[in-house]
Parts: C-alpha cells; structure tokens; sequence
C-alpha cells in the first residue's frame, strides 16, 4: 500500500530533479579553472590590464551616475568578482557601465541615490530568476539594427551626461540626458569654465594620442594621472573626487518596505532587462574575438549576473552589467579563464586599501573627458553606414531605435526596436509569399476531349511561402475574381509558415468559396502544419474529408468527378 508520503515524495520528485539539474548547470565548477596551471601568467596579466584601464571608468559611471566615485568602485569590485565567480563567460568582465548609467540617472532624479542599492538587489533577484527560467537565449532573437542603435545612442546619451561635469557646474534638474545638458549650459560661469575644460581637452588628447604612439599603454589611466598632477601644479580650483573609503563597506540589507518595493518596482524591472541584454550582448563580443574557447553559457550568465547586482547592492553599490569594453582589452590582453577578470576585482580592491587619499584628488573633469572619448568611440561611423546602405527596414529600426534611447530610455528602444524589426520581416516575408494559379499540365489531353473541357472549371493554386492572416484575405479577394470555377485546388506544399491566424483564415476561405457553390480540394498539407490546421477547423470546413490529397494527380482526378456531376446535375 502506498503511504501518502510516499504518493508527496514521487509527485515532488520531478519537482526536486529539475531544481538539483538547474543547480548543477548554474553552480560554479571545478572545470572552470582547469586550464588555470597553464594560462595562469596570461590571466594574470590581463587582469591587471583591465583593472588598470576598469579604474577610471568606474570612478566616472559612479559620478555620473548621481551616486557617487565610491560608489561605482565598490560596484566594480563586489560585482566583478561575483560575475566573475559565478557567470557564464570565461572572459566577461563586470562592472558599472555607461548603459546602465544611463537609466540610473532618472532613478536618482526620481527617487534619490539611496534608492539605487534597494534597486539593485531586486534587479538582481530578477535576473537570476531569468536565468533560473532558461531566458538566457532570448538575446539571440534580438536584430543586429536594434544592438547597435541602442548602443549608439547610449554612446550620445553618455557624451550629453558629461556637460556638467566637464564645465563644472551644477547639474540642472531633469531626467532626460538632453534637456538637463541644455539647462545646464545656462548656468554657466564661463569665466571659470576654461579650467575644467582645459583638463578635458588634456584628456581627449593623451587618450586619442597616445594608443597611435604605443598601442599597449592604458591611455585612459595616463590621461588621468597627467590632469591630476597638471591640476595639483597648477592650483586649479576644480571639483575633485572627494574622500573615498579606505575599505570596502559593511555589507547592509537595503530597504525592502512593502512601500519602497512597490514604488521601485517599474525601475528594477528596466534595470534587470539592461542588466541581463548588456551582459548577454557583452558575453556574445567575447566569444566572438575568442572562438577556441568554451562558448558562454547565457543562463547562467544571468544566474552569475544577478547574484553580482545582488551583492553590488548590499555593499552599496550600483547595479552593474557586463562591459564590452573591459572585457574586449581582458580579450585582447590574453585572458583564457575567468581568474582574470577576478583578479581585476582584487587589484582595484588593492587601490581602494592603498590608494584612497590619491585617487579622491582627481578633478571630475579629467574622468568627464575619459567618459567622452569611451562614448564617441561607441559610435562606430561605418557599422552605421553599413546598416544604413543595407535597405530601408534595417535602416528604419536602427534610427527609431537610436532616437527612442536618446528621448525615453533604453528598454523602450530595445522594446520598440524590437518590435518594428518583427513587423518589418513579417511584411518582407508576406511579399516573398504569393498564390500563383497553374495550368493543368496533362500532354496527353487534346483540346476539345472530355477531361480538357472539365478542366476549364478547375483551378490550381500554388501558396508559397509563409500563410498569414492578411495574406490569407489578399489571396481570398483574388480567388473572388475567379469566375466559372466548379473547384478549387490549394496546393499547400509550399508553405513553410502557416501558424494559428493564417490557419483560422485559411477556414475561411474553405467556407467561403464552398458558399458560392466552389469545392475546395487541399494537397500537400505538411505533417508539421497538421496540428494547427486540425485546430482551428480547416479540416471541418472541407465538404468531405476525403477532400485532402497527398499527390495533385489524386486532387485533379477528384475534381473532374467533381465538374462531371456538376455537369451532369446542372445539365
């Protein structure tokens, strides 16, 4: 007899089985770090390369982000040793990036920098969830337009950001990156604006400068240290970074209020969509440029990702994503496992212990530069031309989707690009379709002998291609103009796409001509179409089941019966 525990514990066993599998592939592993004995002194490194050129550009994203420097340093190093740790890639370095800066700013506008940690964590607690979920593979769905319309007005956004920074003024208010650069250039003190903008154009200088130089040398940190010491001579009353904390934070529960979840919640689920696209779209760069290494797993980059945004938060950081660019220099730098970009995490853990009282002297305006070059270099001129000389439907989606980012915000514009980019190959797809009419092909006939005069009330037609709903009616309106037709042969072996609507239309058409008195015969209805077609009652709406042929040399025998007792009846 069977007890009811046991009838609880095999009705859970599934259950337990597919939590233990998701674990097993979402879980760090020993294989991670098999071939580390032998690429240890190339991840070693990279890291410190990426850690070198990570400095600046978290010390920026956290100003520019309204947060604060400390805050972007932590982020950089608790989420890049968790994603790192935990993520999918090999060669994905995390951090706080400017995507994520970009819809960070009017969460801090709106709800004020405390909010951020709180955002975090439930951004991240989404993401992993995702990633628990199998969304990871999502991201290969979304067109190329829209990846590099959002990115390149995420670059614009990020250079619009920098204004108040390199003049050295107060930021306006606003959200948007537009409006608030235009405001704040209204309040100016341009007497004094020509010392924060000296150090800017320093900046730009070295870092355009010196890779034609040396390729190797991290020209951003460079560009830093030269404003700082020029500023330090120089006695420029500018802005600097201020006091950084000499250790890492305690790490703290950040409020979790039933009220300021529900208020935060529209800005965590924004944040999660970046945070998740971001990383998937930096992890897939990576294995581009390193193709004799294991391809990321994305659902557990997501799993890895979420946990990084988690611990972000609770040591009061922001959230963070994977960086393309840091994780192209671990790339390009020698990186074969994921100790390097770990190893990022722990040098600019080094710096925050040894280095504090320096790095809070660098003038806010030296890292506006570095942020300026990183959007301008986001902006890749013949990528976009190429997608502009391409046709007009991708043209179309990576401009509705450059200004959609600029104007409202990245998940918008990935949203609408998205969706614009479907509509358009559905449209392209539709005009590839057509319903072409066939002669009857029968070289043995004569003119004038019986089965040539019955063919005159048989018409043939062809479908190709993908079966939609408008299509469907556009082939019903031509089928309407047909006159002394006693029956209708579809051939339907050559659609390749028939789903629910073009199938329910495909009903429709079956009755209407049947109404006007036309027998509609169907062949070559695909065994992967069967399903859909039996659904929705295409099969029903035939006079007879039999009324559905695998050969058209069956159909058209069956239609000259058909003519023959019409004939004969109306005769």
């Amino acid at each position: 007899m069977t007890t009811p525990a046991a009838t609880l514990a095999t009705a859970t066993h599934p259950v337990a089985t597919a939590v233990r599998t998701a674990a097993r592939r979402t879980l760090p592993r020993r294989a991670d770090y098999a071939d580390l004995p032998r690429t240890w002194r190339a991840d070693l490194v990279a890291g410190a390369t990426v850690a070198v050129v990570a400095l600046p550009l978290a010390l920026g994203f956290g100003v520019t982000s309204g947060v604060g420097a400390a805050a972007g340093l932590v982020t950089a190093i608790v989420a890049g040793l968790v994603a790192a740790v935990f993520g999918g890639s090999n060669l994905q370095v995390s951090g706080p990036t400017g995507a994520m800066t970009v819809v960070l700013v009017p969460i801090v506008a709106r709800y004020g920098p405390e909010s951020v940690a709180t955002v975090a964590v439930m951004a991240g607690g989404l993401v992993v969830v995702g990633g628990l979920l199998g969304l990871g593979r999502l991201v290969a769905y979304i067109p190329w337009p829209v990846v590099e319309g959002f990115t390149f007005g995420i670059g614009v956004t990020i250079a619009l950001q920098q204004v108040p920074l390199a003049l050295d003024t107060a930021k306006a208010d606003g959200e948007n990156a537009g409006l608030v650069a235009l405001r704040t250039l209204a309040l100016v003190d341009w007497s004094a604006a020509w010392r924060p903008l000296a150090l800017v154009a320093l900046v730009v200088v070295l870092m355009t400068m010196l890779p034609r130089w040396r390729r190797g040398i991290p020209a951003s940190l460079v560009a830093v240290v030269v404003a700082t010491v020029a500023a330090e001579a120089a006695h420029l009353d500018t802005t600097r970074i201020g006091t950084l904390p000499s250790t890492l934070p305690t790490p703290t529960l950040p409020l979790l209020t039933p009220e300021a979840t529900s208020a935060l919640v529209s800005a965590a689920v924004a944040v999660a969509a970046l945070a998740a696209l971001e990383s998937l779209l930096s992890a897939r760069v990576a294995d581009g440029m390193a193709d004799d290494l294991p391809r990321t797993e994305p659902n557990r980059e997501l799993v890895g990702q979420g946990l990084a945004n988690v611990a972000s938060g609770l040591f009061g950081g922001i959230p963070a994503t994977g960086a393309i660019a840091r994780t192209a220099v671990n790339v390009r730098s020698g990186a074969r496992t994921r100790a390097a970009a770990a190893l990022h995490a722990v040098v600019l853990a080094v710096v925050v212990l040894a280095a504090a009282p320096l790095v809070s002297r660098i003038p806010l305006s030296a890292l506006a530069g570095v942020l300026l070059v990183t959007a301008v270099r986001m902006v890749d001129v013949p990528t976009a031309r190429a997608i502009l000389r391409s046709g007009r439907s991708g043209a179309l989606v990576l401009l509705l989707t450059f200004a959609t980012t600029i104007v409202f915000d990245l998940v918008v514009a990935v949203e609408l690009g998205v969706a614009a980019a479907a509509v358009l190959a559905l449209r392209a797809m539709a005009r590839a379709s057509g319903l072409h009419r066939e002669p009857i092909d029968d070289p043995e006939l004569d003119a004038g002998t019986e089965h040539a005069l019955l063919h005159e009330h048989i018409a043939v037609y062809r479908i190709d291609g993908a079966l939609f709903f408008a299509d469907v009616r556009r082939f019903l309106d031509e089928l309407m103009q047909v006159t002394d037709v006693r029956v209708v042969v579809l051939r339907l072996s050559g659609v390749r796409v028939l789903d629910a609507s073009g199938a329910n239309a495909l009903a429709q058409v079956v009755a209407d001509l049947q109404r006007r008195g036309v027998v509609v015969l169907l062949k070559g209805l695909r065994p992967e179409h069967r399903r859909v077609v039996e659904a929705v009652g295409v099969l029903d709406a035939l006079q007879h089941e039999k009324h559905l042929f695998d050969t058209l040399p069956d159909a058209i025998e069956h239609a000259r019966s058909h003519v023959r007792r019409s004939v004969v009846v109306g005769g």
